[in-house]
């Protein structure tokens, strides 16, 4: 595992593209498309709401955070009326490990087992308070089937430190749209990130411009010193929050882990399109 980063982020590196098998791989849109869920969008809004059951947009707009709300809204609660939550998270597990199970079909079978093993043992120890995403997930059924438990585990993992992330942006006094801005600033490209995630040109530059008052960016668009440290701050913080769970684990542990996951992260990304979630190249 990489020294010069915090484990749980290591790991997160690592988890991340397991659990996203199931929104961009053929698989995972054959199995919502077959449960009523017609185009990405529908089986993204669907697939990762299921586990709160059949919520209005709201709560999800506050949960996945940097979605614009009009986008969110085109999507809830109307995809219930293709697919019942239940329905969904059927759907979801499906596809995930029938891509898994194609994507692994030559990896050592002890090695996904050892993955799956330690990261639900670890999902059965987060404390979820505060994580209403993780939450949702950690209380569905465990499922049995090898690939099925890796997903579910992964996303579980993922959710967590995904909670606790939208946790350290608002602590730091970003909205969704002002936390897309900042990161486009400084290694990713607006458009890719701004179409995705659904915000007007009218929204995205009022969000520059408030970050430029507040001493985030500079008039043309730079990261200013100011800004680097305060993103620097919100990512440690986003670290701190997934890490207590790995506390105790011996770093010998935390390795064999990390092993074992590098293959079966790298070809699960080796799938996957723009993902825009600030993995780095070389994970």
């Amino acid at each position: 595992m990489a020294d010069l980063v915090h484990p749980a982020r290591a790991l997160w590196w690592l988890f991340e593209p397991v659990h996203a098998v199931t929104y961009f791989l053929p698989e995972g849109r054959a199995a919502f498309e077959e449960a009523g869920l017609r185009g990405s969008w529908r089986g993204y809004f669907a697939g990762r709401s299921a586990p709160l059951g059949a919520v209005d947009a709201p709560p999800v707009i506050a949960a996945f955070f940097n979605f614009a709300p009009a986008m969110v809204e085109r999507a809830l609660p109307s995809v219930w009326t293709f697919a019942s939550p239940e329905e969904t998270l059927t759907a979801r597990l499906k596809g995930s490990a029938a891509a898994l199970a194609r994507l692994l079909e030559h990896v050592d079978r002890a090695q996904v087992e050892l993955v799956a093993d330690t990261l639900e043992q670890a999902a059965d120890r987060l404390d979820c308070a505060g994580r209403v995403l993780a939450s949702a997930n950690a209380a569905l059924p465990r499922p049995t089937g090898l690939y099925e438990r890796l997903w579910q585990s992964a996303t579980v993992m993922r959710e967590h430190r995904g909670d606790g992330h939208v946790a350290a942006l608002v602590a730091a006094g970003l909205d969704g749209c002002e936390a897309l801005v900042i990161r486009c600033a400084m290694d990713m490209r607006r458009e890719q990130l701004q179409p995705v995630r659904g915000w007007t040109d009218a929204e995205w530059e009022a969000a520059a411009e408030r970050l430029v008052e507040r001493g985030w960016l500079t008039a043309g668009g730079s990261v200013t010193e100011l800004g680097r440290i305060r993103h620097q701050a919100l990512e440690a913080a986003t670290d701190l929050a997934a890490a207590r769970v790995w506390e105790d684990y011996p770093r010998a542990e935390l390795d064999r882990l990390a092993a074992a996951l590098k293959p079966i992260s790298a070809l699960c990304r080796s799938e996957l399109p723009f993902y825009p979630v600030g993995l780095p190249d070389n994970s």
